[in-house]
């Protein structure tokens, strides 16, 4: 899985053949494309947009998208979509162990879990957060949404995207970024696997703007990586294959006569990518008190309100902690904004005494109040206030201005931690 290579750069126009002289030189839809191919356009914003936002990409493939049965609808328990109405969502502070691994054969599609979202899939706006258990490849199932991109964060077992742009090798402490609309397969490196995803019903992720930061830091252009066109071959071509889709809130399911990974060339800007969230440069406090949050965030989806994100991406990294006269973990807070929170692995700072463990989450609501459990706040407060490598920790957000509204699922599961409050109860005044 190492062996796949890639094109470098955040939203740039590439251009990949899997074969020699079948992308067309100085126009795109040819009378007759080379070698019997189809051209065909994909396109993530309307035509109109302006050019810094306009994203197309050209195939040139075997078959066209075009060619499949009806639709039917499929039937899934534990996949939802926005607007989330199921139960009404309590202001109370959630936490969940993570999910069990499956038992019985379970692919990335049958394997996923909604924990909570908010918006609207059909207005897009507002976006899902949902789990991911799998123990069997895709062999013979693709999928692709229309509601949104999906951003996927393994936290156990390596994956294989095969894309219909080419193939993205992705492991814990990487990310992807599916776009709205290209079809995928996952195939697993390991027996099992485990993860996050945030379905963006929303604009497209982009880098945030860095400011005062300037032209370098947090997560650089170069880093992110796009593959190069890839087809199937042989057997695997032929073979007819299910067709999941996601489309305005619910699944559907049509058969394709062959495989969708028949895109011999292409060129655009609307893409899959990965990025290894061990590249990104982290930027805190070399003074006193703590930045916000957001001098940590990789990706982010814009709302409507400048400066306000649809939904964010934000890492918590191994760093230096080296504040001066500062209470170093996070501090007491109520935020406008909503917080799903994952681990990948490690521990998170302000949540040592074991209750959040890899693969688990924690939501923190609009304006409900969080912060460090008891006994991280009496430590914290007696520590020594020495430089400290903060190196085992990989935790992340998936923050919004919108209420994450969970699932009649994520309140009802066992894996939900019903004593969560319990990690506050031992503070008391102190006043004197």
């Amino acid at each position: 899985m190492s062996e796949w290579r890639y094109q470098s750069g955040f939203g740039n126009y590439f251009e990949s053949e899997a074969e020699s002289g079948t992308l067309p030189v100085g126009r795109n839809s040819p009378q007759q494309a080379a070698r019997g191919l189809y051209a065909e356009q994909i396109n993530g914003s309307a035509f109109t947009a302006p050019n810094a936002e306009n994203l197309r990409t050209w195939m040139y493939r075997v078959l066209p998208s075009v060619r499949h049965s009806s639709f039917m609808p499929l039937t899934h328990a534990t996949f939802r979509s926005g607007p989330f109405t199921e139960v009404p969502p309590p202001p109370d502070q959630l936490r969940w162990d993570p999910l069990p691994l499956p038992s019985v054969p379970t692919d990335f599609v049958d394997g996923i879990v909604t924990v909570c979202g908010n918006g609207d899939a059909a207005a897009r706006s507002g976006s899902g957060v949902h789990l991911y258990v799998a123990n069997k490849s895709m062999t013979d199932r693709v999928f692709y949404n229309a509601d949104g991109e999906l951003l996927i964060v393994p936290q156990l077992g390596a994956l294989l995207l095969v894309t219909e742009l080419g193939c993205l090798s992705v492991e814990p402490q990487e990310i992807a970024v599916i776009p709205r609309g290209i079809k995928f397969q996952v195939r697993l490196a390991g027996p099992t696997a485990r993860g996050y995803i945030c379905e963006n019903y929303g604009d497209h992720f982009q880098l945030p703007h860095r400011g005062p930061i300037g032209a370098n830091g947090l997560a650089n252009n170069r880093d992110f990586l796009t593959p190069v066109a890839w087809y199937a071959r042989g057997d695997e071509a032929k073979q007819p294959v299910e067709l999941v889709c996601k489309f305005s809130g619910n699944l559907w399911r049509t058969t394709l006569p062959q495989s969708p990974f028949d895109v011999v060339a292409w060129h655009g800007n609307y893409a899959p990518y990965k990025y290894d969230l061990r590249r990104f440069n982290t930027i805190n406090t070399v003074s006193f008190d703590h930045p916000d949050p957001s001098i940590f965030t990789v990706l982010t989806a814009p709302s409507g309100k400048p400066g306000t994100a649809n939904v964010d991406f934000v890492i918590f990294p191994p760093r230096w902690i080296v504040a001066e006269d500062t209470f170093r973990p996070p501090y007491f807070h109520r935020n406008i904004m909503s917080e799903y929170m994952g681990l990948v692995h490690g521990v998170y700072d302000a949540k040592p005494a074991g209750g959040f463990t890899p693969g688990g989450g924690s939501l923190h609501n609009c304006m409900s109040a969080h912060g460090p459990e008891a006994a991280a706040f009496a430590s914290a407060s007696e520590a020594q206030l020495k430089p400290v490598y903060q190196g085992d920790t990989l935790a992340f957000m998936f923050e919004t201005a919108y209420v994450y509204r969970p699932t009649a699922w994520a309140l009802n599961t066992p894996v939900l931690q019903r004593d969560y409050l319990d990690c506050w109860q031992g503070l008391q005044p102190q006043f004197k």
